[in-house]
């Protein structure tokens, strides 16, 4: 395609609102997040109905500010690009609905975009050398994938988590040693003062040939050692525990995508979804992919939670195969990526 291509996306599948302009599905020149962690830290998780009330007062600043910030007026928009599954339903519809104005009075092409979708794209933006095919990990809150990406939009998953994903587990946990949320961040930072070998929690690779997750048995693991330490007037080294516990989920993730890559003779490895922003995931991936010759990306830091350049990118690649949605198209809750 000769024309540059300007997407604006929109993200509000859980409590991040968030506006993004991307050219050509790689360049990005505003990504506007606005975080409702402070307001939702108090009850240690994500109140729904609290979240969609906030979308709803932010959105539209958020927007103004994206397309403040690229230069770019809402009619040298191409198209319009927003998550529509998976996610929290009524923060889902804020973002949806409004996109969906907003290309219908401007006459541009609507594209609803799959959130796990986007947060793979996240691989794309200011990075060249990511390109199909390759494997990535995709790990945050509701999800922990390994997925292989044939081509732009084309996704063969390999395996799935089976109850909690990489990322509730962080959550849970932080909260029972009372690190507070968002988990990942404060495991990570109080794991970085802790002895990952201080206890042996156990690591769950289920059957020899699955490159499925379950998280389910480390999290109650961890919560009959503190109960068991609180019986017995035990002092707990939270630090220790936090380590330990971070050690035993990284290890199960990299060792399945590391897995995963040389058994589908994949050479490029990425990362995707907060989970990614994880210190000794990324440090033991890159480890394990020095060894073997391969290659590993993972996108920065803001890339990595949800956010509407990633919802962007895939809006473009979207754009210029005409798969646009229609205007009926409705919020799916569990919306799979072989769904969409």
């Amino acid at each position: 395609m000769d024309k540059d291509i300007i997407i604006l996306g929109i993200e509000s599948s859980c409590d991040e609102t968030s506006a993004a302009i991307v050219k050509n599905g790689r360049e990005c020149h505003s990504n506007i997040i606005y975080s409702q962690i402070d307001i939702h830290e108090a009850y240690g998780g994500v109140v729904p109905e609290i979240a969609s009330r906030n979308h709803i007062k932010k959105i539209d600043l958020i927007v103004e500010k994206a397309l403040r910030e690229s230069h770019i007026s809402l009619e040298d928009v191409d198209g319009v690009a927003v998550t529509y599954g998976p996610g929290l339903i009524g923060s889902l519809l804020v973002g949806l609905s409004y996109a969906k104005a907003v290309a219908f009075s401007l006459n541009k092409p609507f594209i609803g975009i799959n959130h796990m979708e986007g947060h793979i794209s996240a691989n794309y933006i200011d990075n060249e050398k990511v390109k199909p095919p390759f494997i990535t990990l995709v790990a945050s809150g509701g999800h922990t994938n390994i997925v292989i990406v044939r081509d732009y939009g084309v996704y063969e998953v390999l395996g799935q988590t089976r109850d909690d994903a990489a990322g509730e587990a962080f959550d849970k946990i932080s909260r029972s040693l009372g690190l507070g949320y968002p988990g990942g961040p404060a495991i990570d930072k109080a794991s970085k003062l802790g002895n990952p070998e201080a206890v042996n929690f156990p690591r769950a690779y289920l059957e020899e040939d699955s490159y499925d997750f379950s998280f389910s048995g480390l999290k109650s693991s961890v919560l009959n050692y503190l109960n068991s330490c609180k019986m017995k007037d035990i002092e707990v080294n939270i630090n220790d525990v936090a380590a330990s516990f971070q050690k035993s989920v990284i290890d199960v993730l990299a060792d399945k995508t590391m897995k995963a890559a040389l058994e589908n003779n994949m050479s490029i490895i990425c990362l995707s979804g907060g989970v990614a922003r994880n210190s000794l995931l990324r440090n033991t991936l890159e480890k394990m992919v020095l060894d073997k010759g391969l290659s590993i990306h993972f996108p920065e830091p803001d890339l990595c939670s949800d956010n509407a350049a990633m919802i962007a990118s895939a809006g473009y690649y979207k754009y210029i195969k005409g798969e646009f949605s229609a205007f009926d198209i409705n919020a799916v809750a569990n919306l799979s990526l072989k769904d969409g």
